[in-house]
């Protein structure tokens, strides 16, 4: 990698109950499930051979938790941008009922009453990316941030320059690893080296759909 480039690994946390029943999940603290646990530790093969300038890490505890258990919960520190979206009086609703409140709504597109817009998602998205390169010749290199699917896809939206309504093309399954870089032969370009990957294992497409409730 050229000097003073960044390369970020995205890493999403491990399954929730509400991962599974498709509950928007913001502020709420709910801890991993024995299937997420398992999910966390396998991606510490993954992240072992690479060394990390940073490691950063959602306050939440479904992220710090995926943190510690893929091996790098000693080097991370708490970094507030990377909490999930807002959902105001929408947490933990499923998307479904919220469309039965709000026909049509989408997260990206409309945010959530009480809670963020996607301008409001993107100027702290911007200012994570903004701080992040500013301090790119000092960290040199590969940076460790463990957030969540919605804020993740906001991020690689706005890596390439994309508007955050974009977000919604980049979904991210649970303990999965993305990869934000730049383009090797024109280091100018930011690219997505890698999405939504599960170390070891292929995904596939589409996802199983989520358990839900009426």
């Amino acid at each position: 990698m050229s000097a003073g480039l960044l390369q970020l690994y995205v890493v999403r946390h491990g399954e929730t109950t509400w991962t599974l029943s498709g509950q928007h999940t913001g502020c709420s603290e709910i801890p991993l499930t024995r299937e997420g646990e398992m999910q966390a530790c396998n991606l510490r093969p993954a992240l072992a051979g690479i060394r990390f300038a940073a490691v950063l890490c959602s306050p939440r505890r479904r992220a710090r938790h995926t943190c510690e258990l893929a091996g790098l919960g000693a080097a991370a520190q708490t970094e507030e941008d990377l909490s999930e979206w807002d959902y105001g009086v929408f947490e933990g609703l499923q998307t479904r009922e919220i469309q039965r409140r709000q026909p049509g709504w989408n997260l990206y597109r409309d945010g959530c009453p009480g809670g963020e817009s996607p301008g409001q998602v993107t100027l702290r998205v911007d200012r994570l990316i903004a701080g992040l390169l500013a301090r790119r010749h000092d960290l040199g290199g590969n940076v460790a941030l463990f957030t969540h699917a919605q804020l993740a896809a906001v991020l690689a939206a706005r890596w390439i320059g994309l508007a955050a309504a974009e977000g919604q093309h980049f979904p991210l399954g649970p303990a999965t690893l993305s990869v934000l870089g730049h383009q090797p032969a024109h280091p100018e370009v930011p690219v997505i080296g890698l999405w939504n990957a599960v170390p070891g294992l292929p995904r596939p497409w589409p996802p199983q759909a989520p358990v839900t409730r009426d």
